[in-house]
Formats: structure tokens, sequence, C-alpha cells
């Protein structure tokens, strides 16, 4: 395990440098099944098939969001990230997203029986302006606190640091999500919020791109998003071959993995890697509130869609399906 986060921290540290001729730099704010699309698209070989040499660099969602704004990288694969600095004005379009709801869980220290518990506690999130901030936030507000005032989020990079966090006592609560949700559960820390269960849209494992490079290398982005898409439908339709990916690349058992994919991932999952109106309103109508924002932008400004609606019709009318 050293090894391996030790290795991600050399690829979060290089994440930033210019990007090399020829590489499509991409953004992937964890090492979670929110990024499987990617992954699998990377070991598959979709990417090479579409002419594309991906690199997949680690970075907090934050960052990578700042990282897509100043061109460091072609794309960020986050979700709730992603929607403050869009909200804002910056140039950027969701073109896909992998899922549609919050795969995260609120632990806390035993003694802390409610959220309204974590009065003056300490929470600790990937990052601050992430997804699981923003969904932190929101539910902070609905039982009563500000979560501004009344409780300090920490921001703790990936999640074994989240976790570790918890199990240390620096803070009293984490947003976790699979597998570590199995682990606090099993050292006999408390779930306070399942966020699946909860009536919120939450994109994660999203394409988000400037509109610059969609205007530029349109055939580059379409490319990139075909070969995301297969990656999404080998998720979506070999539970076989994906279960052992789960388990190998988050480093669990295939019971583990099995129990991950069918409680979290496969529920989880769009139904075509897009987004109804009525739901890309939700997903923005939470991050509005925390931002204090009385209108968003036109959601065409924010998501754009054609290219996962044309690539999905070309693969349809093509019959491919995914390989073991």
């Amino acid at each position: 395990m050293t090894t391996v986060w030790a290795l991600l921290f050399v690829l979060l540290v290089t994440g930033t440098h210019e990007a090399r001729a020829g590489v499509f730099k991409v953004a992937m704010p964890s090492t979670t099944q929110a990024v499987l699309a990617f992954t699998i698209a990377r070991d598959k070989g979709y990417y090479r098939a579409e002419g594309l040499e991906v690199e997949l660099i680690l970075m907090s969602a934050p960052t990578a969001s700042r990282a897509l704004l100043s061109g460091d990288v072609a794309v960020a694969t986050v979700g709730g990230a992603g929607l403050p600095p869009v909200l804002r004005g910056s140039p950027m379009k969701f073109l896909f997203s992998t899922y549609n709801r919050a795969m995260f869980w609120l632990y806390a220290k035993p003694e802390i029986r409610d959220v309204k518990a974590l009065k003056g506690k300490r929470v600790g999130v990937s990052g601050i302006g992430s997804g699981p901030d923003s969904l932190l936030r929101e539910i902070l507000r609905v039982h009563g606190l500000d979560p501004n005032r009344d409780v300090a989020i920490l921001s703790l990079g990936v999640m074994p640091t989240i976790y570790s966090g918890l199990q240390s006592g620096i803070v009293d609560g984490a947003m976790l999500s699979p597998p570590v949700t199995f682990k606090a559960e099993e050292a006999g820390f408390r779930e306070l919020v399942s966020f699946p269960k909860q009536d919120l849209v939450e994109l994660q494992g999203a394409i988000l791109v400037r509109e610059a490079l969609l205007q530029s290398e349109p055939a580059q982005v379409e490319r990139f998003v075909r070969a995301s898409y297969k990656g999404f439908l080998y998720i979506k339709e070999n539970r076989a071959g994906t279960i052992p990916i789960v388990a190998r690349y988050l480093q669990i058992s295939e019971a583990q993995a099995a129990k991950a994919y069918d409680q979290v991932v496969r529920p989880a999952l769009t139904q075509d890697g897009t987004l109804s109106q009525a739901m890309q309103a939700k997903a923005v109508e939470h991050v509005l509130k925390r931002l204090d924002l009385k209108e968003a932008p036109p959601l065409a400004k924010i998501f754009d869609f054609s290219l996962a609606q044309k690539v999905m019709a070309e693969l349809q009318s093509k019959g491919w399906r995914p390989g073991p």
C-alpha cells in the first residue's frame, strides 16, 4: 500500500506540468469507483484504439478544476467540484457523467449519534469545494447547522488519508466512500447519513472540458468521449469482468468488490451517461445554495451531452458490446 500511495503522490505533484507532446492529460480526483470508466478505458485499450495516449493524473477535485481552467490538463473527471467555477462563469462544460447519485456516506465516532451532534466537531472531506464538501454542507443545513460556523470542515485529501484522520481522532466525522466505508463499519464507527438514499443528484466520474478545447479540437474530444463511453458500458454490462477490476484497483477482496458493485456502483450509474434537464437542474440546486447564488446560468451553458448521445447512437448501431 505504501508503494502505491507513494506513486500516486508522485503523480499528484507532477500533475500540473506542461503536457508532453501528443499526451492527452486527464485530471482524476480519486482512486475510487468514481473513475472506473476512465481506468477501464485505459486498461482495455479503448483510448489507444482511438489514437489517444491518455495520462490519468491524480489530484484533488478542486485542484483538478483549476488545472483544467488553466489548460494544464485537457479533461477533469470531476463532478460536483466542477460546478462552482462553471456557475460563476468559467467557460467549461460537462459532456458526460458516469454516475448521478452520490456514492458517499457520512461516518462519525460511535458517541456521535446524529448529524446535529456534529456541532462543534471536525469533519474530514477530500477538499474544500469538492462534491463531498457540497453534500456535507447541504446535509448540515438540513439539520439546522451552519457549515461555516457550527462545524469545522477539514480538507484531508485522498480517501485513505480521510479515514486515517477519523481513526486517529484528527476529525470526529468523515465523508467516506466504499471500500473505506466497509472498514469504518467493521471498526465500529457510526453511519450518520447514506447519501445514495438522499433525494440528491450528484455528478461523479464526469467529463468536464474547456469550451476552447471543444472548439479547437472537437475530433479529439469526441474520441476521448467515445473511448470513455466504452469504459462506462463495460461497467454497466459486464458485472463479472468489472468485479475483479474493482478488487484489484481498490485492493479489496472480490467478495467486497461484488458488494461494492451491487450495492453502490451499479445502482448509481446514469442510464446512458447523460442527465435529463430535470436532473441537471437538481444537480445544480444544492451547489447554488452553497455558493449563495440566486440563479444559475442556462443549463445549456453548463451541460452539453450531444457528443455522448452521438457516440452512444453510433455504438448501438454497430452493435458494440464490451468484451471480457
